[in-house]
């Protein structure tokens, strides 16, 4: 029993390490999954080895927590959904299922590539090329933010450009709507509300996200729900 003992605890040390080095939502997400399979494996083990006065309540709990899990999610969701926010200079894509974000640059010497390959040093020279476009500096801030929560600290203040988290909302197509909330045209209302609730989730100020695609995201459903 001490080996099996043994490989639980490095399992939970492993899951822990997960956690302490991956974004919250992401964690939260992958511990929503795990956490009830975990439970029951242990409660079964616990119970195989004789000590089912622990075991299985950790086993009825571990499948009551899945069980609950099943009947939240939505029939119709699948996983891998994402959705796209574009700017004249930048493409933004966000991760239903984990909250990450990553661009694409459209434009100038860094066309074709990915923000997530990009160091701090290339991400602030690009802002200083975007600058001129303010949709485009606010989803790059929103990635900074994300990734490199200290890369004001080498910015000269007079360089920043103050954003507009306003503009273009007012003449966001449905078309644009639909793509940033990642659902397909004639969606229904429904299926429109569960992909807001699941990216606004992900990108609200409150859990290190950012004002701009929280803006963005909230116009989109607006558009979309009339």
């Amino acid at each position: 029993m001490g080996l099996y003992l043994i490989l639980l605890l490095f399992a939970g040390l492993c899951l822990f390490w997960f956690i302490l080095n991956n974004p919250a939502p992401k964690s939260a997400a992958v511990l929503t999954t795990a956490g009830p399979l975990i439970l029951m494996a242990v409660g079964a083990l616990l119970t195989f080895f004789r000590r089912g006065m622990i075991g299985m309540p950790l086993l009825f709990l571990g499948l009551s927590w899945w069980r609950r899990n099943r009947s939240m999610r939505p029939a119709n969701y699948s996983g891998g959904q994402k959705s796209t926010v574009r700017s004249a200079d930048l493409e933004m894509e966000l991760d239903h299922d984990t909250g990450d974000i990553d661009g694409r640059v459209l434009t100038g010497r860094l066309k074709g590539t990915l923000l997530s390959s990009l160091g701090e040093e290339e991400l602030l020279s690009l802002y200083q090329e975007i600058s001129s476009d303010g949709d485009s500096v606010a989803l790059l801030v929103s990635f900074l933010d994300r990734y490199h929560p200290n890369w004001r600290e080498r910015m000269d203040p007079d360089s920043f450009r103050k954003q507009d988290t306003g503009s273009g909302f007012e003449n966001m197509s449905r078309q644009e709507a639909y793509q940033i909330l990642g659902v397909e045209p004639g969606a229904s209302q429904q299926e429109i509300y569960q992909a807001w609730r699941r990216l606004i989730k992900g990108v609200h100020p409150d859990h290190g996200g950012s004002a701009f695609l929280t803006a963005k995201i909230n116009a989109a459903k607006d558009v979309l729900q009339d």
